[in-house]
C-alpha cells in the first residue's frame, strides 16, 4: 500500500506545471532543486501513525521472510509504531514520562517518575532505556537506570521491523534506601506478630546477556550475568516493631555491612511464543547464582529451578481476533512453579523469600525467608478492552485486562526437599489490573489477599 509522501504535500503542484519529460537541466536551478528534493522524499514516505495498523488498533498479519528460525516467535512492530524524531517528538508513542503513585505496607505510600524510551538512540526500537525515581511516605528512595539492546533485529522493506526477544544485552545500575524492611524470622511458621524492621541502603550494578541457541528464537536460552552490590543495614523505622538487630543480633551482625559480587548462569528450554506475555507453550530451566566475592571472605549461592505452562482459553469479553491478525487478543490460563535452595554463607536478606510483587502477592515483601523455598501459582488472564483506548491517531493503550491469581508456597530453614515439602503452606489470592501499551510491556496493579490482610503492589511484566 502506497503511503502519503512529501511530493503530494509540498511540491505536487510544481511537478504538474511542467511536461513529464522535463529534466532538471530544463528548469530554473532553484525550482529543479525543489522538485528533485521532493522526488527523494517520495522514496522515503512521511510518517503515518496508522501505517500497518487498522483504525481500531488491529494489526494485520504479515508474511515473515523465508529462512527465519521459528518465525512465529519474531515480534512484528508495524511502521506506525516507529515514529521518528527525538524523545519529545515521540512522546506517548515510543517515549513516556509517567508519574505514578503506589502504596504497600512495606514502604508506604509513594510517588514516582518513570522516563522510558523504547527507541533509545533512535535505532528503530532496537534499544530500550529507562530512568525510574521514587520516594515514599516512609522514606524509601529508589533510583534506577536500565538499558537493553536486542541482538537480532530485521528492518522490513515494506515497513516495520521484526525482533527476536530472547537474545539481548542488558545492564542496570541503581541506588535504594529503605527504612522499613520487615523481617519475621526464618521458616514458614512465623506469625505477623513476629515483625521486626531494619533499614538498608544499597548500591548495585549489573551486566548480563541472554542468548537463544543454536539459532535465533530457538528453544534453548542461555543466561549469563555479573552483579555487584553493597549493603549498609541499620535500625528500622517501623513504629511499634523492634529493630531486627535487637531481636536477631547474630543474623544482623553477619549482614550489617555486606559487599557482594554475584555470577549467574542459567539455562532453560522454552517453547513459549513470547517471553514477556506468552499465550501458549511451556518452559523448564535452572539458574545458579553464586557469590564468590563477599565481605569477610564468605562464599555462598542460590540454586533455582523454575517451570511454567500457559495455554489459550475461550475468549470471555471479545471474539479472539482472527487468523490474519498479529498478536490478537488472547485469554490464557497459566501455571508456574519455582523451587530454590542455598549453600554456603549468605546474609539473611539474600535468602529465598516469599511475599511481595514476585510471588505470594497477598503478603508483605519478604514475609517468609529460609534456606529453601517453593512457590506454585495459577493465573487466569483475560482482556476486557481487547482494542484498548485510542487517545489520538498515534497514542493508544493497546488493551486492558484483568488477571485472577492463586498462589501457595512454603520456606524452610533446612536445605532438604523432604523437610521443605512438609513445612506449613501459605496461601494468597487476588486480582490484577493489566494495562498494555504493547505485548512486551504490561503494567500490573496487583491486589493480593492472605491471612495477614490485603497488599497492593505495582510492577511491570508478569510474575511468571
Amino acid at each position: 500500500m502506497r503511503r502519503p509522501s512529501a511530493i503530494a504535500v509540498t511540491a505536487g503542484f510544481l511537478v504538474g506545471t511542467y511536461p513529464s519529460s522535463a529534466t532538471a537541466e530544463d528548469l530554473d536551478p532553484s525550482l529543479a532543486q525543489s522538485i528533485e528534493g521532493a522526488r527523494l522524499v517520495e522514496e522515503k514516505p512521511l510518517y503515518d501513525p496508522l501505517w500497518g495498523i487498522d483504525s481500531n488498533g488491529r494489526i494485520p498479519a504479515i508474511e515473515r521472510p523465508g529462512g527465519l528460525s521459528h518465525p512465529e516467535r519474531w515480534r512484528y512492530l508495524p511502521e506506525g509504531r516507529l515514529k521518528p524524531g527525538n524523545v519529545l517528538q515521540r512522546f506517548l508513542v515510543s517515549s513516556f514520562i509517567t508519574p505514578y503513585a503506589f502504596s504497600s505496607s512495606d514502604v508506604g505510600t509513594g510517588v514516582g517518575l518513570a522516563i522510558t524510551d523504547l527507541d533509545f538512540r533512535r535505532q528503530r526500537r532496537r534499544e530500550f532505556a529507562a530512568l525510574l525515581l521514587s520516594y515514599t511516605s516512609k522514606g524509601q528512595q529508589e533510583y534506577r537506570i536500565k538499558w537493553r539492546r536486542w541482538l537480532h533485529h530485521i528492518d522490513l522493506p515494506e515497513g516495520g521491523i521484526l525482533q527476536e526477544e530472547r537474545s539481548f544485552f542488558g545492564s542496570e545500575v541503581g541506588f535504594n534506601r529503605t527504612l522499613t524492611h520487615r523481617f519475621f524470622g526464618l521458616g514458614s511458621d512465623t506469625d505477623a506478630g513476629d515483625e521486626t524492621s531494619y533499614s538498608d541502603e544499597s548500591i548495585y550494578g549489573e551486566l548480563g546477556l541472554d542468548r537463544a541457541f543454536p539459532s535465533p528464537a530457538s528453544n534453548w536460552v542461555l543466561h549469563l550475568s555479573a552483579r555487584g552490590e553493597s549493603h549498609e543495614l541499620g535500625s528500622g523505622h517501623v513504629e511499634g516493631s523492634p529493630s531486627t538487630g535487637d531481636v536477631y543480633p547474630e543474623l544482623f551482625a553477619d549482614a550489617e555491612s555486606r559487599n557482594m559480587g554475584w555470577l549467574r548462569l542459567g539455562l532453560r528450554y522454552d517453547t513459549r511464543d513470547s517471553q514477556q506475555n506468552p499465550y501458549e507453550g511451556w518452559h523448564l530451566g535452572g539458574l545458579v547464582a553464586w557469590a564468590p566475592v563477599q565481605s569477610g571472605g564468605a562464599m555462598g549461592g542460590r540454586y533455582t529451578l523454575s517451570a511454567g505452562y500457559v495455554f489459550r482459553t475461550l475468549p470471555l469479553f471479545h471474539d479472539g481476533g482472527d487468523a490474519w491478525e498479529e498478536n490478537p487478543p488472547t485469554d490464557t490460563l497459566a501455571f508456574g512453579f519455582r523451587n530454590a535452595y542455598t549453600s554456603g554463607d549468605l546474609p539473611f536478606f539474600a535468602l529465598p523469600a516469599l511475599g511481595g510483587t514476585e510471588g505470594q502477592r497477598g503478603f508483605i515483601g519478604g514475609r517468609f525467608r529460609g534456606n529453601a523455598s517453593w512457590l506454585g501459582a495459577l493465573e487466569y488472564r483475560f482482556w476486557v478492552l481487547p482494542r484498548g483506548v485510542a487517545f489520538t491517531r498515534s497514542i493508544r493503550i493497546e488493551r486492558i485486562g484483568i488477571a485472577l491469581f492463586y498462589e501457595a508456597g512454603a520456606v524452610s530453614e533446612e536445605v532438604s526437599p523432604a523437610r521443605l515439602f512438609r513445612e506449613r503452606v501459605r496461601h494468597s489470592y487476588g486480582a490484577s489490573l493489566r494495562i498494555s501499551f504493547d505485548r512486551t510491556n504490561p503494567l500490573r496493579f496487583d491486589f493480593g489477599f492472605s491471612e495477614d490482610g490485603m497488599e497492593f503492589s505495582l510492577g511491570y511484566g508478569l510474575t511468571f
